[in-house]
């Protein structure tokens, strides 16, 4: 379905990815660890095509291009493909969540503001947000701003949405909310890739782990095999850090 191959990028000198590999089959959860600036978040955007690669391809159903010089036309079709959940949100703030959720639908798609309207309730719908249509971002709880987040990119009907760290700006009690939403989408059978620090969401809804660090794919595997036994030191030695106090063994 998606596959992205030798992805490199470097910002000023810093070399961020460095022949990165991922592939994406319809339905999966890739879940995406590791440390701060490890490229995680950097790989999203490359897909998306919010930063532009140094060096890559990409294979997309029937879409093929090297990332460096995809056409306008190319990201466009890849654009409309994929679906991006920011760790801040990125709502408009002087619009409503129902607002929020139609833009990308009567702007970018072109889709009539009447059936738009009927699209984004719906998805509000979905993320348990049908009494909150009105409401503006700054009435909302910040797990209610995510979940309008995760409205807006089910709401184009992506073929995969892509989360950057969607839980990372969240009070701890506002986490289980959105997670909660992300684990139904799962159980619907939506292509997810997630970068997280949660490990619970990892272990019980990915069916694939990739563990990052230092621009490159240190290990990748089912989330039984990395949690319980992985290959590498490095991974167990970010593993045991991160959260000693989750049974990975359930």
């Amino acid at each position: 379905m998606l596959e992205i191959r030798n992805i490199h990028k470097t910002f000023g000198g810093n070399q961020v990815l460095k022949g990165v590999n991922i592939k994406v089959e319809k339905g999966d959860v890739v879940v995406i660890l590791g440390p701060s600036g490890s490229g995680k978040t950097t790989l999203l955007r490359c897909i998306n095509f919010l930063e532009r690669a140094d060096e890559g391809s990409l294979d997309f159903d029937e879409i093929h291009t090297e990332l460096k010089n995809a056409s306008r036309r190319t990201v466009n079709k890849i654009r409309k493909k994929t679906a991006f959940v920011f760790q801040n949100y990125n709502l408009f703030q002087n619009k409503t969540a129902l607002q929020n959720v139609m833009e990308g639908l009567t702007v970018a798609r072109k889709v009539p503001r009447e059936e738009a309207e009927v699209i984004a309730k719906e998805a509000l719908d979905k993320v348990g947000l049908a009494d909150r249509y009105g409401y503006y971002p700054s009435q909302l709880s910040g797990g209610q701003q995510q979940r309008v987040g995760i409205a807006r990119a089910v709401a184009v009907r992506p073929e995969v949405i892509l989360f950057d760290e969607p839980t990372s700006a969240l009070d701890p009690e506002l986490i289980g909310e959105v997670l909660c939403v992300m684990k139904e989408l799962a159980r619907e059978g939506v292509t997810m890739v997630v970068v997280t620090h949660e490990m619970s969401f990892a272990h019980d809804v990915a069916n694939r782990v990739v563990f990052m660090e230092g621009g490159v794919v240190v290990e990748e595997g089912t989330p039984r095999q990395i949690f319980q036994s992985p290959r590498e030191e490095r991974t167990s030695q970010f593993l045991h850090r991160i959260n000693r106090d989750y049974d990975y063994s359930i």
